[in-house]
């Protein structure tokens, strides 16, 4: 019922929502282009415009807190109810982490290839400078205390992300602890969940000016050296999330369930176009639920698979925020080592969690991860900051394309799909009829809307 629920009431907000962030799409484009004119028509004028894109960084810093607060206390209390269901949620989440590992590993093999943003140079001497500063008096001993806040409320004015990240982390935990009890409290978190979102919106907007003075600055500095390295990553990116979807998941896909990759994205047709024109793979949840369904797949595995997918099984982010970081890191000649690769890019998928489907998350993430561990590139995130809005769509697809097979593999898992009615779906002898679910949403009317916890 929740399915039919959502889909019918979402579509006026959803199609208003679409044309908003289709303009900031446009005007983010339009900022990439004038900043890249502008840097070879006016190198030294251009190069002075570097602190639009820092302002815009400091803003999304400034966010980081508490996204990472809310997200990882609302997802430790998913974990717990997803695990609750017993064999369905733990195979899921089992499942989620082994992609979601993969894929992280696969954006460093290809990153490490690729070696984007190598030989760019920017502003080297600033960040020597920076890593100095942080690397002062760093010890073990030093780097474990200093996780601890001095209180609760200072972990979040310090703007220390691996203090916010422990107190997240106890009060989730804490809120498990409570039960029942504890559930007002968890709501109000998802309230605040939803402000916290509504000001990063906000804060989108400033994107285009942010993009504006990076672009400008960094093709004033460097000249086609931005470009050729802007390109690298961009077109890596989509050939590594089509390396992923059609290689790992489709064989993956063939193995556990003998399903064509082919043929379920073909009759997911609908959902990949509404993705590419909001850049969200949330847009199209509900529609995904009532396709799982109508293709054979149980409704609680669905309602089990797909909206814990949607939190935990992040594939399309998993490698994007492993290259961008690579590309931030060799574009100011700071590379890192395999470890630190490793440790920052499980920190950053953990911090991600349950923030999938936001505009802006990317980048809050990104930056967090690069605050948490080497405070010292942050500023770097303004480079990237132009081609971020390319590469979104690839990004949603890839994380919509990973939780569509996920529930058929969970399915097939369980014995809970029904590989004949799959068969009459994709060979067009039952569509999905779109009319019957809105007409079951009408019948449903009455019943007490659960929307606004499904943001």
């Amino acid at each position: 019922m929740p399915t039919t629920e959502s889909t019918a009431p979402s579509e006026p907000p959803a199609r208003k929502g679409r044309d908003r962030m289709h303009f900031l799409y446009l005007a983010v484009i339009a900022a990439v282009v004038l900043g890249i004119a502008l840097g070879f028509a006016a190198p030294d004028f251009a190069t002075q415009l570097e602190p639009l894109g820092e302002g815009f960084v400091a803003l999304i810093k400034m966010m980081i807190a508490p996204i990472i607060f809310c997200t990882i206390v609302l997802g430790i209390g998913s974990v717990a109810k997803a695990a609750k269901v017993g064999k369905v949620g733990m195979l899921a989440l089992g499942y989620f982490i082994a992609m979601s590992t993969l894929a992280l590993v696969i954006g460093l093999v290809v990153g490490n290839i690729l070696h984007p943003g190598e030989g760019l140079h920017l502003n080297p001497e600033a960040a020597a400078e920076a890593q100095a500063e942080a690397k002062g008096g760093e010890g073990t001993v030093d780097f474990l205390l200093g996780i601890i806040p001095e209180s609760l409320v200072s972990a979040f004015t310090e703007g220390s992300v691996l203090q916010t990240l422990l107190v997240a982390l106890l009060a989730g935990f804490a809120l498990q602890k409570l039960g029942p009890a504890g559930k007002p409290i968890l709501r109000g978190i998802e309230h605040l969940q939803r402000l916290v979102f509504r000001i990063l919106a906000m804060i989108m907007w400033a994107a285009p000016v942010g993009a504006f003075g990076a672009i400008a600055a960094v093709v004033g500095n460097t000249g086609w050296d931005a470009l050729t390295s802007l390109a690298v990553i961009m077109f890596g990116f989509y050939a590594t999330c089509l390396l992923f979807i059609f290689g790992v998941l489709g064989t993956v896909l063939w193995l556990g369930a003998r399903v064509n990759i082919f043929r379920l994205l073909r009759y997911l047709g609908r959902e990949f176009l509404l993705i590419v024109s909001t850049s969200s793979s949330e847009s199209a949840l509900p529609r995904l639920i009532a396709k799982m369904e109508h293709l054979g797949v149980s409704k609680p595995v669905v309602g089990i698979t797909v909206p814990t997918g949607y939190s935990f099984n992040l594939d399309g982010t998993a490698i994007y925020l492993t290259m961008a970081t690579l590309f931030i890191a060799a574009a100011q000649d700071q590379p890192l080592s395999i470890g630190e690769q490793i440790s920052l890019l499980f920190f950053m998928i953990i911090a991600s969690k349950g923030a999938a489907g936001v505009s802006g998350a990317g980048i809050a993430t990104l930056a967090g991860g690069l605050q948490s561990h080497r405070p010292e590139l942050v500023d770097g995130v303004g480079f990237i900051l132009g081609i971020d809005r390319f590469m979104s769509e690839a990004r949603a697809l890839t994380n919509f394309a990973g939780n569509a097979v996920a529930t058929v593999l969970i399915g097939t898992w369980t014995r809970e799909f029904d590989t004949s009615k799959a068969k009459e779906v994709f060979a067009g002898r039952d569509p999905f009829d779109e009319t019957t679910m809105l007409d079951d949403h009408s019948d449903q009317e009455s019943a007490p809307p659960p929307e606004p916890a499904k943001v």
